[in-house]
């Protein structure tokens, strides 16, 4: 039997459950329904496998604000294809045997066709007993079985949050129950699907939403994406933090503060911007109200493969690379003809870059002298 978009709203299963509340009752939603109905929209079927997670990276997706959760899974993302969430047991109002058999029958109708998502690391100690997702002649699935058998099929793999990513806090050590990561999982198993790592602790909505609609427009090649070394989005995780932190000009002056609430660089009180890849503080968080650094916390650096680090996570690091800040104006000026205003201008901007780049280096030394002292006489770690 065909099943159309508007009854399938009406039965309360799929997409409308995971909202919480009937879309039906949202002015315009009905006419929105029935114009779907009229038109063929292909459906990308995203099946949502919550392993060793806190759910913090599903409550940052429903937190999207543009577009809204809403207009994600029932607008089309891109024209023509609509996102189609299939399964994820944190949010879905199916249980049990209901849940599992929707999922199963998605996979094997979808085959290569669907974008697996997998959100924390995955345990693989003990056969990965300590992480299981439905059951099958009263024995439990394992989350290590659900990726492999999953990933295998999928169009992409996407790794959602510091702990699937990269396996975040729980594969640090001692490491109990031998937590991985999704592209070391499936690495293990030999199976080549494509992952596309978007780290984060939990990650930017825009970051996942922005990949799948990336995914889509490529028809599932991930050219477009332009994966750095780490396997993450290079539109996303190209700028260092450290380059556009409000912070950097009291970096650059040498102020850094000292104890929790001063005003200063974050720096020497354990702030990662330095040596962290995001663009947190152009996109900021909860519809660009704000983010870490600016609500006065360090960058803890949870898009690094390093997150959480092997010291305190209050340690000072050295900045990996001394660049100029995002915001400053660049070192040349595009002029037509010898025009003496012009030079002028470039002559300014050029000096100004010199002072900043001495700046940035008294900075680094400054640091890094105040740090060396530190250690040498107290024999403690910053």
């Amino acid at each position: 039997m065909d099943v159309t978009r508007r009854d399938f709203l009406h039965q309360g299963i799929g997409t409308v459950s995971v909202l919480g509340f009937s879309l039906l009752k949202m002015p315009g939603m009905q006419q929105v329904c029935e114009a779907a109905d009229a038109k063929k929209v292909a459906e990308i079927p995203v099946v949502w496998m919550a392993n060793g997670s806190c759910s913090g990276c599903s409550v940052s997706l429903l937190n999207s604000a543009s577009p809204s959760i809403q207009e994600a899974l029932l607008a089309e993302v891109i024209p023509g294809m609509h996102l189609s969430l299939g399964f994820h047991a944190t949010v879905m109002a199916a249980a049990g045997d209901l849940a599992m058999e929707a999922m199963n029958k998605l996979v094997a109708e979808n085959k290569g066709k669907y974008v697996l998502v997998v959100d924390g690391a995955t345990a693989t100690k003990d056969d990965g007993l300590y992480c299981a997702v439905g059951e099958v002649d009263g024995k439990p699935i394992t989350g290590y079985q659900h990726v492999r058998d999953l990933g295998r099929d999928a169009m992409a793999v996407l790794s959602v949050g510091a702990c699937a990513a990269f396996g975040g806090i729980p594969a640090a050590d001692p490491n109990p129950t031998g937590a991985v990561s999704v592209m070391e999982l499936l690495k293990r198993e030999g199976i080549e699907t494509p992952v596309v790592n978007i780290p984060g602790c939990p990650p930017h909505p825009d970051w996942i939403v922005g990949t799948i609609a990336t995914i889509l427009l490529g028809d599932g090649d991930l050219q477009a994406l332009k994966l750095d070394e780490h396997g993450r989005p290079a539109p996303f995780f190209t700028p260092l933090i450290h380059d556009n932190c409000p912070y950097r000009g009291h970096f650059d002056n040498s102020d850094f503060a000292e104890h929790f609430g001063e005003h200063g660089c974050l720096v020497k009180l354990g702030c990662k911007g330095p040596i962290t890849h995001a663009d947190c503080p152009l996109r900021k968080w909860n519809n660009g109200t704000s983010w870490c650094v600016e609500a006065g916390h360090p960058c803890i650096g949870c898009c690094e493969p390093e997150f959480p680090y092997d010291k305190s996570m209050f340690t000072p690091v050295e900045p990996a690379q001394m660049t100029f800040p995002g915001i400053y104006p660049p070192a040349a000026i595009e002029h037509q003809g010898p025009d003496k205003g012009t030079y002028a201008a470039v002559g300014a901007v050029g000096a100004a870059g010199f002072l900043a780049g001495v700046g940035i280096t008294a900075a680094a030394k400054k640091l890094k002298s105040e740090q060396d002292a530190e250690g040498s006489g107290t024999g403690s770690e910053a």
